[in-house]
This record gives structure tokens, C-alpha cells and sequence, in this order.
């Protein structure tokens, strides 16, 4: 009787745990950067050494993509970033592509991605969230302000619904 009494007692604190957590909880698009907000500077160096700066992209719609080669949602997407890229990078739209691991060159042309590609350091992981579990993307308007944020798998059909409207409402 006593170790049925202490067995409830458990699960009722663990339920209250969990439902306090669960209240508390921070929506992902609320979670700093939050959606509104201006994104983060961002300077990291591409797979050939060369610096990209978010900076450099002032005025244009940019996505920037968390990702990981050994994450398959995140080289699923990648393609459709491509092909949104390609359609409107001539109307004000760039992607690049924040690497979370050590990947090779080789491989981006095997996936043949023409985005800027760099590898993520220290302080842009604690800039946007400490960004570990991916995909994430982050969506900016032309003022440089977070529009949306995805986690998780980014359909090429909404990316470019999205983009749309952010070169729309900067016009």
C-alpha cells in the first residue's frame, strides 16, 4: 500500500512537471531571434574560404538554412531551395546555406546547390538560438527582419508562397 501511494505520488509530480513545461513553453517563432526581430549579423567564411556576410545581401529577400549532411530533411529540401533560387534570385532573393558539420565541397556540387554555402562557428549558434536540432530556417524580409521561421523540412511550395509575399510587401 505504501509503495502504491509513493508510485502515485511519482507520477503525479511527474505530470506536473510536465504540464507545467508544456505551458511554459515558448512558440519556436517567439524563440529569440523572434519573428520581427532583425536577424543576427552573420560573417562566416564558404567552402572556399571566402567571408559572407549577411550584410552583403542588404535589400534582398534571404533565407538561411540550418543544416546538416546527415540529416536527410535537410538535404530533401536543399533541391527546392535550389529551384526557388534559381526563380527569384533575379527579383532580390538569396539563400544561404549555414552547414552545422564539416562538409565537403564535392558534395554541394553533387547536389548541385549554386547558394552560398558556409560553415556555422560558436557565435552565430548562440546568435540564432543555439541551433542544434535541424533543419530550421529563417526567412528575411528586404529590412532585414525575421519573417518566418521553420523548423523542421521546408516544402519547396511554401518557400516560394513565402518568398513571394516578402517581395511583395517590400515593394
Amino acid at each position: 500500500m505504501k509503495k502504491t501511494l509513493v508510485i502515485i505520488a511519482v507520477v503525479i509530480a511527474i505530470g506536473l512537471v510536465v504540464f507545467y513545461q508544456m505551458k511554459n513553453r515558448i512558440p519556436f517563432d517567439e524563440q529569440q531571434p523572434a519573428v520581427g526581430s532583425t536577424a543576427p549579423a552573420i560573417s562566416l567564411a564558404d567552402l572556399n574560404g571566402t567571408m559572407v556576410t549577411l550584410s552583403e545581401f542588404k535589400g534582398k529577400v534571404v533565407l538561411i538554412n540550418f543544416w546538416a549532411s546527415w540529416c536527410p530533411p535537410c538535404t530533401n529540401e536543399m533541391p527546392g531551395f535550389e529551384k526557388v533560387f534559381e526563380e527569384y534570385e533575379a527579383k532580390g532573393f538569396v539563400v544561404i546555406g549555414v552547414a552545422l558539420d564539416d562538409i565537403k565541397l564535392s558534395l554541394i556540387r553533387e547536389m548541385r546547390i549554386t547558394y552560398p554555402v558556409v560553415r556555422i562557428n560558436d557565435r552565430v549558434t548562440r546568435d540564432y538560438g543555439n541551433v542544434s536540432s535541424v533543419p530550421v530556417s529563417i526567412l528575411l524580409g528586404r529590412d532585414g527582419r525575421i519573417v518566418r521561421k521553420v523548423k523542421e523540412f521546408y516544402p519547396e511550395t511554401t518557400l516560394r508562397s513565402d518568398v513571394e509575399r516578402a517581395l511583395q510587401a517590400s515593394k
